[in-house]
């Protein structure tokens, strides 16, 4: 797999953030990390997320084209293997370091596109529909942890590199999907270049929330899985309740905690998103314990 965008190294669990990487995630709207997670902890990662419930509460979203794209999504980050990634400090911590401050944990989900059917993501900004739920500022990013390998071929994620310096874009239904407004899209192509953002199992893309991005249907032979972990700024605590959380604090746990957790059953802590019942009025499911 050729791999020629810039990109940092996780090598022999050491790692920081430097001057370097803030002043790419500034310019770019992302970084690429390879090697975030070991294969150890992939797999590792793989099995809670096999052995507990999570596909129980898996789901579709079409893409207009009679493909589905399937997710599992969740607040709170919990005790189980899937919740030591999401408090670690190489993710997290990171996430802190990137974008200066204590951040909390909004929501972890599992991106799944099968093979052969697995549906597309037209152009967005992650903000586009954060911004509608009380989050004044883009104080937020994702970590996109590659579970497969993410290849042109299976559907890769799709960045304009640079696109979040153009703030946030109102966002409509595009092939029924949430979607940038593509007219605006397509101007913001000519000015900031298209990267495709191939990733090997447990690489990671650290990308800012209002930077624009999509994938292709997968309609390869392999599937595509990607973990992926969102936080907020703590001092961005939303102004209205949303079946996401508001701010709850973090605590961090050493990156050995991965591994070092066999708890992969206990969703005590954790929320499973419903497409149907996160639309009733009143349903605050972001709060925890609720």
């Amino acid at each position: 797999m050729k791999m020629s965008l810039k990109s940092y190294k996780f090598v022999d669990g050491e790692f920081r953030v430097t001057d370097e990487m803030k002043a790419d995630f500034e310019n770019d709207g992302f970084v690429i990390v390879r090697g975030l997670l070991s294969n150890a902890e992939i797999r590792h990662v793989e099995k809670a997320l096999n052995t507990g419930p999570f596909q129980e509460h898996t789901y579709g979203v079409g893409d207009g084209e009679g493909r589905e794209a399937h997710l599992i999504m969740w607040n709170h980050p919990g005790v189980d293997v899937t919740g030591m990634v999401g408090k670690s400090e190489k993710v997290a911590g990171t996430c802190e370091e990137l974008l200066g401050g204590e951040v909390y944990h909004y929501h972890t989900k599992l991106m799944k596109k099968p093979a052969k059917i697995g549906g597309k993501h037209v152009w967005h900004q992650d903000y586009g529909y954060w911004y509608r739920y009380g989050n004044l500022f883009p104080y937020m990013m994702t970590v996109f942890i590659a579970v497969d390998n993410a290849t042109k071929e299976n559907g890769c994620l799709q960045v304009l590199k640079g696109s979040h310096k153009c703030g946030r874009i109102d966002h409509i239904t595009v092939d029924g999907q949430q979607g940038a407004d593509l007219e605006r899209v397509g101007e913001i192509a000519k000015v900031f270049p298209l990267e495709y953002v191939e990733l090997q199992q447990g690489d990671a893309l650290f990308f800012h929330c209002n930077l624009l991005h999509c994938s292709s249907a997968n309609t390869s032979e392999a599937r595509r899985w990607a973990f992926l972990c969102a936080y907020n700024r703590a001092d961005n605590n939303p102004v209205k309740d949303h079946f996401h959380p508001k701010y709850t604090p973090l605590e961090k746990v050493p990156n050995s905690a991965i591994l070092e957790c066999q708890d992969f059953t206990t969703m005590d802590g954790k929320w499973f998103n419903d497409p149907v019942l996160d639309k009733v009025p009143g349903r605050r499911i972001g709060i925890k314990g609720q």
